[in-house]
């Protein structure tokens, strides 16, 4: 029955670093650890394998014939361990890092932030999942995901990036043809747009001059792409909430236009979240990292 398992492989490595360096003492220079520690593992792994690894004077050491033919397999061990301890240890940050954002963020803000994210980290592969669904993180192994909100499961950290409020557009044509609302009773009237993720029911949840009120609209379309509810209203199709920030330039093109101003929606966080605040790869901080220095909080514009 052999006498060697996993427990032995740190002590097999340590061994084989007492070898190359020819003494505990250095040995446990380089492992930063105590020459009393170091002793203690090579005793040990000699008790455990009932052989003598070294021989031990006042001025050297010698291997006896079982530590010479433990080391050459030792070895491999500690050459294991260095190599994965220079890899994680690499200044570069390199390797696929996988992020989930909606197709409207990913259109708008994330493609004008790539080319400077792989000038800086050319070592990182994005793995870019657009998708309008909620997606599970941790099921479907994504890295990094962009929310509103915070998140509700404790395994997940938040990083709140910004915060904005949805405000009410219409095209022109639309306005051309149906009028401006004025008033509540009109805006009821009024065709919606309603996002299906943020609108299971009729009811549509707003604010008006810090004052929650409902809309119930008589006639809406329901989508479920932030996306095409843009593309939906600049059809005029009819109106909606929309986040400012997504539609700078529809505005500016006088392809939308902000109607009843003093309406809006409940302030919204929009936060990275991830699985976990420990043990995250150099990559995947990177990119983190440089979200997080890119899209300034309360400063929706930026994203």
């Amino acid at each position: 029955m052999s006498t060697i398992n996993y427990s032995h492989l740190k002590a097999l490595a340590i061994f084989a670093s007492v070898v190359e360096c020819g003494s505990f003492a250095e040995a446990a220079r380089r492992l930063g650890t105590s020459r009393s520690r170091v002793s203690e593992q090579v005793a040990g792994l000699e008790a455990s394998l009932d052989v003598r690894l070294l021989q031990r004077t006042t001025r050297q050491l010698m291997l006896t014939d079982e530590g010479n033919a433990v080391f050459s397999h030792a070895k491999k061990c500690h050459e294991i361990l260095h190599g994965i301890d220079e890899e994680l240890r690499q200044t570069a940050p390199k390797g696929r890092v996988s992020i989930t954002v909606t197709n409207d963020i990913a259109h708008k803000f994330l493609l004008p932030l790539l080319p400077e994210f792989k000038r800086r980290y050319p070592e990182i592969d994005l793995h870019i999942v657009s998708s309008d669904d909620m997606l599970d993180l941790i099921a479907q192994n994504i890295d990094v995901g962009l929310r509103i909100g915070l998140p509700r499961d404790d395994s997940l950290v938040g990083r709140v990036l910004y915060q904005e409020q949805f405000a009410l557009y219409a095209s022109p044509d639309y306005i051309k043809k149906y009028g401006e609302p004025k008033t509540i009773a009109e805006l009821n009237n009024h065709t919606w747009i309603l996002l299906s993720q943020l609108n299971s029911r009729i009811m549509h949840y707003l604010m008006l001059d810090n004052t929650p009120i409902d809309i119930t609209p008589k006639h809406y379309e329901l989508c479920n792409s932030p996306h095409l509810v843009q593309e939906m209203v600049k059809a005029g199709l009819g109106i909606s909430t929309l986040l400012p920030s997504t539609v700078q330039k529809e505005v500016a093109s006088n392809e939308l236009v902000r109607i009843f101003p003093s309406l809006g929606s409940e302030t919204l966080l929009f936060t990275l979240i991830y699985p976990s605040r420990k043990h995250v790869p150099s990559r995947t901080r990177a990119l983190i990292d440089y979200l997080v220095e890119t899209c300034r909080f309360g400063n929706a514009a930026s994203f």
